[in-house]
């Protein structure tokens, strides 16, 4: 199985849905680059519902090693989407669970593979994990989570909903 890098939306989302526990079924453990968990620690303190990463066993933080290669993208991307892409340079074969548009832009440009929480929501259901995924849309869109209606209508119908 390749291994997974989370970014922060992702990790955000799922959580707050009530449903991260369906990164460890799905994925095996998930490496965490230091800046996700940075910015995951300054949402925290803002208040925000987010994960400790430090509590969650299958969670494994990494530092990249070199940044280099997104250096021409500092002011397009966070500081997550950015290590979190490194990472993947780093890692043959890994998938960086990514949301945000302009990182999975950049992630194309790069050949990285990635999926992001509507993938991990259709992984699951294809999976037996999740029976529905329609409500859980729903709940996604009551968070915040920016999801166009072609795209939501593409996901249904992925799902079989």
């Amino acid at each position: 199985m390749p291994e997974m890098i989370g970014d922060t939306s992702p990790i955000q989302y799922l959580y707050q849905a009530g449903l991260l526990d369906l990164l460890p079924t799905l994925y095996g453990q998930v490496i965490l680059p230091q800046a996700v968990a940075d910015e995951l620690a300054e949402g925290r303190n803002l208040g925000v519902s987010l994960p400790d990463p430090v509590t969650l066993s299958w969670l494994i933080l990494r530092q990249a090693q070199d940044l280099t290669p997104l250096a021409s993208v500092v002011n397009v991307l966070g500081a997550g989407e950015r290590e979190a892409l490194a990472l993947a340079l780093e890692i043959p074969d890994s998938i960086v669970l990514l949301d945000d548009a302009p990182a999975r832009r950049y992630a194309r440009t790069l050949g990285v593979k990635f999926t992001g929480t509507l993938g991990v929501l259709l992984k699951a259901k294809q999976s037996g994990h999740l029976t529905t995924v329609l409500p859980v849309l729903d709940q996604l869109d009551s968070l915040g989570f920016r999801l166009d209606s072609v795209t939501r209508a593409s996901v249904l119908k992925l799902a079989c909903e």
